[in-house]
């Protein structure tokens, strides 16, 4: 491949981190701007929506992939300027967990780093989680929501239940945070304060593994930092984690999540469907379509979609991965996302031939 440029479905709203005396050092102060800089290169097509045949609408993004060396391979779009990664965080924000001295390991630490689909398992582990540090679901401070995977949020309101902290997609990952801060003596109310020892640590291992300062913190859906990045730092970041030493909290985090993707995300989800049917490879999605995923010989890729439509990281994530010779079946599920007419499939949509 050569380089070029060209001309998750959850409620996460960003935004400044509330109840902060001052900016964390780096971050831009009032005023300051952080859009697109003038002169970076425009989104590219990234995928079409097809129906009967007719392209009725495009989905822009940038995308970046690394060769195994580290070096740009790929380029469409702005993959320099920062965006916010989402969920895509996740596997620092594990790392840094585990820096701080909580002992985590197997699905425990995948579901640290998860974006859980509110299956039965999930939940399950959640309060065992929850019970085994001496914590309560009333102490995360995860938004009330309803399972993340539609058949499981079908099922979970036909048996009445409603909106709760625990069954968000981010209580893993708030547990382990809650679990840490009790280990360690630290504040629990104020875990997700920019300034806590813990989100301190966050910060640290976002910077390590991506190789770059963070320019914006913003506040995720589930209401931690959210530290933006470049699409190569990000890509960056996930090339550090396949590659890091064995025993390395980085290493421990990716092996986890290879190990269980199933509770990184859930059974009928294309993160689970490509860890587990694709050795070594580390996958993660975000909100607002943000993708990124590594293989095992450190080649790795991170791509968003502007307009934050979900729907299409399956069909560019299997043509970006196609370009960089892996071919397996899984590719072929992912790809597949039909537009329906009248109950019946009349279309889909498909990544643009970049």
């Amino acid at each position: 491949m050569t380089s070029s440029s060209a001309p998750e479905p959850t409620h996460e709203p960003t935004g400044p981190i509330s109840g902060a005396d001052a900016p964390i050092s780096g971050a831009p102060t009032a005023g300051q701007s952080t859009g697109q800089p003038a002169g970076a290169p425009l989104p590219s097509v990234l995928a079409e929506v097809v129906r009967s045949g007719f392209v009725e609408g495009v989905h822009r993004g940038s995308l970046v992939v690394l060769a195994a060396d580290g070096s740009v391979d790929l380029a469409l779009g702005d993959i320099s300027s920062p965006v916010f990664p989402r969920s895509t965080n996740k596997p620092m924000q594990a790392a840094a967990i585990l820096r701080a001295g909580l002992d985590l390991s197997g699905e425990r630490l995948a579901l640290a780093a998860a974006s859980h689909s509110g299956e039965s398992f999930h939940l399950d582990l959640v309060q065992k989680m929850l019970a085994e540090h001496g914590l309560s679901p009333e102490q995360l401070q995860t938004p009330p929501d309803l399972p993340l995977d539609p058949a499981e949020a079908e099922s979970y309101l036909a048996a009445g239940k409603v909106r709760d902290r625990l069954t968000m997609n981010c209580s893993g990952k708030h547990t382990a945070m809650l679990a840490v801060c009790a280990t360690n003596g630290w504040p629990l109310e104020s875990y997700l304060d920019q300034h806590h020892p813990l989100q301190q640590l966050v910060l640290q291992a976002v910077r390590d593994a991506s190789g770059e300062a963070v320019d914006h913190i913003g506040t995720d859906g589930c209401g931690a930092p959210l530290m933006a990045l470049s699409l190569t730092g990000l890509a960056r970041s996930y090339r550090h984690f396949v590659l890091a030493e064995p025993g390395t909290p980085e290493r421990r985090v990716a092996d986890a999540m290879r190990a269980h993707p199933e509770y990184v995300a859930g059974t009928r989800r294309p993160d689970t469907w490509l860890m587990r049917e694709l050795p070594g490879v580390l996958s993660k999605m975000g909100a607002e379509a943000v993708q990124a995923l590594a293989l095992p010989d450190g080649r790795a890729l991170a791509f968003k979609i502007d307009d934050g439509a979900t729907r299409t990281l399956g069909p560019v994530l299997a043509r970006t991965l196609r370009l960089m010779g892996v071919d397996a079946p899984v590719l072929d599920r992912i790809a597949d996302v039909p537009l329906l007419g009248g109950a019946e499939r009349v279309g889909e949509i498909r990544a643009a031939s970049f």
